[in-house]
């Protein structure tokens, strides 16, 4: 078994759309691209899948960075979900259960070198939990066949609907907030 310069195993990383490799057991932030979150992201469908259409993790990211409150970093919005980029958007139940506690240090250290990219935060911002839990009621609304049995995210959706765009307009619309958000954080410094 060989190894790379870091001492990392030849059998511990996945390929990613460009073809680069990538350690989530060991990553490093130089090794982390947008190209690859925004594809894969844009790939990915929410809710396991079981919406009424596709409607990926990337379009959802997107509509979160719009809730971010005034003065706060819309990018930590965008970016938010980004490590199932490298991994997996999780079924909550799932993904929230003891049994997984390994997972989600895994997912902790892929979003700590994603944060180092991109020169956000280590922690999280508040707003973020609430804006995805407006987006989720939203998704809800939108997306979902009526539920079995009743449940709230417990906030009021967002007006507008959400139209779930397909995979390559949901990652060029990615691009798009992200270069956005670029631009609008050059011309504030």
């Amino acid at each position: 078994m060989s190894t790379d310069p870091w001492g990392r195993s030849d059998r511990e990383w996945i390929q990613t759309y460009r073809g680069r490799q990538f350690w989530p057991l060991q990553p490093r932030a130089e090794e982390v691209f947008l190209d690859d979150i925004a594809h894969a992201l844009a790939r990915q469908c929410r809710f396991s899948g079981h919406c009424l259409a596709f409607y990926s993790v990337a379009q959802h990211s997107i509509l979160v960075s719009q809730c971010a409150p005034p003065g706060e970093d819309p990018l930590w919005g965008l970016l938010h979900d980004a490590a199932e980029a490298y991994l997996i958007d999780m079924a909550r139940p799932v993904k929230h259960s003891p049994m997984l506690d390994g997972f989600r240090q895994v997912e902790d250290l892929v979003m700590a070198a994603i944060c180092r990219r991109f020169g956000i935060a280590k922690t999280q911002p508040a707003w973020v939990k609430h804006a995805d839990r407006v987006v989720l009621a939203t998704e809800k609304r939108d997306v979902m066949a009526p539920p079995a049995r009743p449940w709230t995210p417990g906030l009021e959706p967002l007006p507008e609907p959400i139209r779930p765009l397909g995979p390559l307009d949901a990652e060029r619309a990615f691009h798009e907030r992200f270069a956005e958000l670029q631009h609008r954080s050059r011309a504030n410094r």
